[in-house]
């Protein structure tokens, strides 16, 4: 891969297999992740994703259960 300038900063253009395999769209945000001495380039999970996750908890605790700032804030 050739890094290139873009604007104030570098750019690293990705090969199409490896978008493929990632499943990358435009507009898509990744981390590059050092692991070992490798370098890992990792998709952030999209609004949907994050959205369609969150969903899997809904109803899911207990009645009694009350989610608030305020016992989080207590000192």
């Amino acid at each position: 891969m050739q890094v290139a300038k873009w604007g104030n900063s570098l750019a690293v253009r990705l090969p199409a297999d490896l978008v493929r395999e990632l499943g990358l769209k435009e507009g898509d945000q990744v981390d590059l992740v050092k692991d070992d001495g490798t370098i890992r380039v990792r998709r952030q999970p999209r609004a949907d994703e994050v959205l369609q996750g969150l969903r899997r908890f809904r109803g899911k605790l207990p009645k009694d259960a009350r989610l608030g700032r305020d016992a989080a804030h207590e000192r």
